[in-house]
């Protein structure tokens, strides 16, 4: 196969799959936008599968000749095992079963990555100062279901997105108060991940900590309660726990930057970060963000954006996928193209 495949053909069929949400939109023509979004909740579904026929049985959704879906998943091979959901598929099974001439699936984080260079300046919210410095890494990460990392590199003036695992690194410590949450996380898991911490189920762990830490028992909150407890003011360890979650996020946050010398920026992406509305800017994420020693005049420098868009970017992503679709296998994409 060759290095590079034409682009795919028209309507396209475009999907979005985290752990909570099935996102499927359609491009009926070259030169058109995306149309036809819809978002369900992934528990109504047993399958991805069974997800998509239910979106291409809607009055008015035409067949698709190809498809790309970004799935919230590392993608390795054919065989594709969700995560943050018990979903498991074939890419060449789910290919033939919906009949399109090619199908790209791709890690919802890559996808993403390749929406970024399209995101308008209404879309960004500046989280602190910094400069980016064109052409330069930009890195990714975002909460939600689970803890999503990318980046976009550009080689020899090609934008090139890399997958990442990210998410399931060691989470770091920048102080005593998170020495004893991720020793409270090691003891309940084993491996203190920063998706342990950084995601819907993170946030409970935080909160339960809290508690331990008040001395009081916690009570069963889902990821929403505890979010909004905090902004209310209404319960002191859910503040703790979104104090402790902004922390933690610009610690990986930073240390993501410096790995992937990332001066073309960090953007944060996920759906628990836009939720708390402002409160990242009287948090102590920029602070975190920058506290690296001796380099913290660098990573002042950089500049971090919160995605604030009203329509999923990873479904554009998606779309750009397709247009030039790299037929290589690895964790950055798998490929199952007709013809």
């Amino acid at each position: 196969m060759d290095p590079l495949v034409a682009g795919a053909p028209f309507p396209r069929l475009i999907g979005d799959v985290g752990g909570t949400h099935a996102r499927f939109a359609v491009v009926a023509a070259e030169g058109e936008g995306i149309t036809r979004t819809r978002e369900s909740d992934a528990d109504d579904h047993p399958s991805l599968e069974a997800a998509i026929a239910a979106y291409l049985r809607e009055p008015g959704v035409p067949s698709p000749a190809s498809c790309a879906i970004s799935i919230a998943s590392a993608v390795t091979g054919d065989q594709v095992a969700m995560t943050n959901r018990d979903w498991s598929f074939s890419i060449a099974s789910l290919r033939r079963r919906l009949g399109v001439e090619r199908l790209l699936v791709l890690n919802d984080f890559t996808a993403l990555a390749l929406a970024l260079p399209a995101l308008a300046a209404e879309e960004l919210e500046p989280v602190g100062g910094g400069r980016a410095v064109a052409g330069e890494t930009r890195a990714l990460l975002g909460p939600g279901t689970g803890l999503g990392v990318g980046c976009l590199v550009v080689d020899d003036g090609v934008v090139v997105p890399l997958a990442s695992e990210g998410g399931h690194a060691t989470l770091g410590a920048g102080d005593e108060r998170e020495e004893r949450a991720i020793a409270a996380l090691r003891r309940e898991f084993g491996h203190a991940s920063a998706e342990r911490a950084l995601s819907g189920a993170g946030i409970v762990n935080l909160y339960r900590f809290a508690c331990e830490e008040a001395g009081r028992a916690a009570l069963p909150l889902a990821p929403p309660e505890v979010t909004a407890r905090a902004l209310a003011g209404a319960d002191d360890a859910c503040s703790e726990a979104v104090e402790l979650f902004f922390a933690l996020l610009g610690g990986v946050a930073g240390d993501l930057a410096l790995t992937l010398g990332a001066r073309g920026g960090v953007y944060l992406g996920g759906g628990i970060v836009p939720q708390l509305g402002a409160a990242i800017h009287r948090s102590q994420f920029r602070r975190r963000f920058e506290s690296k020693g001796r380099r913290e005049a660098y990573l002042s420098s950089i500049p971090v954006w919160l995605i604030q868009a009203a329509s999923p970017p990873a479904l554009r992503g998606a779309n750009a996928a397709l247009d030039v679709m790299a037929a290589r296998s690895g964790s950055a994409w798998a490929i199952v193209a007709g013809g």
